[in-house]
């Protein structure tokens, strides 16, 4: 089973992503994890994607092609993977199509966690993270036990670049501008499926699995 998450930065679609990779037991692919992976190594691949993604700007679907076709080409993607972050353009898509066409497959559903503009920056305005552990934290739903100190490891908390109010909004324009266009062309092919994001995360996961079956 191949499926491609679809919806705003923010919208939850990563959370339902893992979710949806352990109770099929196919991996989670996350272009997300694999820049941060090498943005932690200080990579060159890293810096230069680093350079993009604290802009709110989309990394280019050159680097960005090149590593997820190597991630789905691997043994434990053989029986499906969940893709979360790509594809972000019709280009990416229609790479992503003939890649999977040459192996004889195809993709079999497109989920779009709808989640509105405004919901979204609230959610994400609210992040914080800690650069020491990596443990992430939110204001109101999932605050430290105390105010800006991470639980874990008591250091302080901060807000990601990515994060911030106006990087969020600058996000959002790119992603209705490049990535919107996606929901007509994975329904045009028949495999969109729509979930409401605002829901509650285990009721979205629960639509999720009536679609999937």
């Amino acid at each position: 089973m191949k499926i491609i998450m679809l919806g705003a930065p923010g919208a939850g679609k990563g959370t339902q992503a893992k979710q949806i990779a352990e109770k099929y037991d196919i991996p989670h692919v996350s272009t997300g994890d694999i820049f941060r992976a090498n943005i932690k190594e200080g990579t060159a691949l890293g810096m230069e994607a680093k350079s993009y993604m604290d802009k709110g700007a989309l990394v280019p679907d050159e680097l960005t092609v090149k590593i997820l076709l190597d991630r789905v080409a691997k043994d434990d993607c053989k029986n499906g993977y969940v893709l979360d972050g790509f594809p972000r353009t019709i280009p990416q898509a229609e790479v992503l199509d003939k890649a999977v066409a040459e192996l004889g497959e195809t993709i079999d559903y497109a989920i779009n966690v709808d989640v509105p503009d405004e919901n979204i920056i609230k959610r994400m305005s609210g992040r914080r993270a800690c650069v020491k552990c990596g443990a992430t934290y939110h204001i109101v739903n999932v605050p430290p036990k105390t105010e800006g100190i991470c639980d874990v490891c008591g250091e302080k908390l901060i807000v990601r670049d990515d994060d911030k109010e106006e990087t969020v909004k600058n996000r959002l324009n790119t992603y209705h501008e490049q990535t919107q266009p996606l929901i007509d062309y994975y329904s045009n092919k028949g495999i969109l499926k729509e979930v409401d994001g605002t829901k509650d995360m285990k009721e979205v996961f629960d639509d999720i699995v009536k679609i999937l079956g």
